[in-house]
Order: C-alpha cells, then sequence, then structure tokens
C-alpha cells in the first residue's frame, strides 16, 4: 500500500518519461481508420476532461481523512489523463481527422459526473473505465500497422497499470471503513457495476475491440480477470482468506 506522497513522486518521474517519437509520420491505411476512427474520437474526447468534479470530491474526502496529499495526487493523475487526450489528439490531427466535441456516451459520463460527489463512487467508476481502457488500447494497438499509434497506445497502457493500482489501493481504504452491513451491500453492486458497464463500452467500442481481435466472449474474461484483480480481491471477506505455507 503506497502512500498519497509516495504516489505524487510516482506521478512527476512519470510526467518525465518520453515514450512517443513524434518525429515519426502516421503509416496507417484508410482501411484502418475506418476502423478505428470513430472509438477513437470518442476516446480521445472522454480523455480531455478537466477532472474539476473528481477534484472536488477529492478534497472533501481528503478533509475528512486528513489526507491533504491526496489532493495534489488526484491532480497529477488527471493531468496524466489529460495529457493522454493531449497525445490521441495530435494524432488524429497528424491523420488529417477530426477532434470531435461532443459524444452520447461521453455527454451521458459527464452528466453523471457532475451529480457524484462520492469519493467511494468516483474511485469505483474510475476502476471500472480504466479497467476498460486497457483492454481498449490494446485493441487499438493492435487494430493497425502504424508505429507511431501503436507507441501512443503503448505508453497509456502502462500509465493506466499504475493508474488502476493508486485507485485499488484507495477503494480498499474507503471499503475497508464500511460497516460490516455496508460491506455486504456493496460487493454486489460493485460486481454489478463493474459488468453492466463494461457490456456498454463492449456495445459502443465493438468494431474497435472486433478488430483487435477480440471476441465478446474473450473481452469478458479479460474484465473477469481485472475484476477478480481488483474489487474482487479488495472485497474479499478476511475469513474466506486460505493461509498457504511459505516456498521452500
Amino acid at each position: 500500500m503506497h502512500t498519497s506522497k509516495e504516489w505524487i513522486t510516482h506521478f512527476r518521474l512519470n510526467a518525465g518519461e518520453q515514450r512517443v517519437d513524434w518525429t515519426l509520420s502516421p503509416n496507417i491505411s484508410p482501411e484502418q481508420v475506418a476502423v478505428i476512427l470513430r472509438s477513437l474520437q470518442a476516446w480521445q474526447l472522454g480523455e480531455t476532461s478537466d477532472g474539476s468534479n473528481l477534484l472536488r470530491a477529492a478534497e472533501r474526502y481528503a478533509h475528512k481523512t486528513d489526507d491533504p496529499d491526496y489532493v495534489a495526487a488526484i491532480r497529477l493523475f488527471i493531468r496524466e489523463e489529460q495529457k493522454h487526450g493531449a497525445n490521441l489528439g495530435r494524432y488524429l490531427d497528424a491523420i488529417g481527422q477530426k477532434r470531435i466535441k461532443a459524444d452520447w456516451g461521453d455527454s451521458l459520463f459527464r452528466k453523471v459526473r457532475h451529480f457524484n460527489t462520492s469519493m467511494e463512487s468516483w474511485t469505483l467508476a474510475v476502476i471500472v473505465v480504466e479497467s476498460t481502457a486497457q483492454i481498449f488500447y490494446q485493441s487499438l494497438k493492435d487494430a493497425t500497422s502504424c508505429t507511431l499509434l501503436q507507441q501512443i497506445c503503448t505508453d497509456i497502457l502502462i500509465d493506466e497499470a499504475y493508474h488502476i493500482t493508486f485507485q485499488t489501493e484507495r477503494m480498499k481504504q474507503i471499503f475497508d471503513q464500511k460497516s460490516t452491513l455496508h460491506k455486504t451491500l456493496a460487493r454486489p453492486f460493485y460486481k454489478l457495476f463493474f459488468y453492466a458497464t463494461a457490456a456498454v463500452v463492449w456495445m459502443v467500442h465493438r468494431k474497435l475491440f472486433k478488430a483487435g481481435g477480440n471476441t465478446f466472449k474473450s473481452y469478458m474474461r479479460k474484465m473477469q480477470l481485472k475484476y477478480c484483480k481488483t474489487l474482487f480481491k479488495i472485497t474479499l471477506p478476511k475469513e474466506t482468506l486460505v493461509l498457504k505455507p511459505a516456498s521452500l
């Protein structure tokens, strides 16, 4: 379990990493553009949020838990997400495609976020979205032969792995503070929200997922693995844990 101060250090160091060679020219075929464009535009828009609602929730939570460094960590997390949006937008510019200003899925999510004041709800939502993002960007990477786009996706995938750890650690802290009754009620809700959101993301971006080599069955199997590593793991009742002897 990392402290907020340790996450601040991570995000600051990671901001200095340059994993994309922008001297490369896009080498993507019109056919590949036709397959990925709609999803690429929608995801680019989603990555450009200013994060103001999340930041307000984080400020209230940090005050309540006496963890002021958490706000700074969230600011850096948001900045990293915005970097993803900027890189995707730069790529859209490079291939002569427009950046969209509205998407029904993004608009719905933004409306929900506006009324979301709970750090628990925010963290839950981010864990699910980041989990689907890992499959999305791997699919985007696999769907084309463009080296520049593949580098952009690799950079995002590296960031997202840390993001999931960052959010999962916080979710565990939030969950552990719940009463036994509230834990019992939360477990099925977390699971329902996770898989329902995953199904919606598949329906909206199935063309891209399929181009990246996924079927609905394989996609959901990957999401199941991610659920087990995140929400299931942190909500597993302690009495169900089995102690195993250390390896000799």
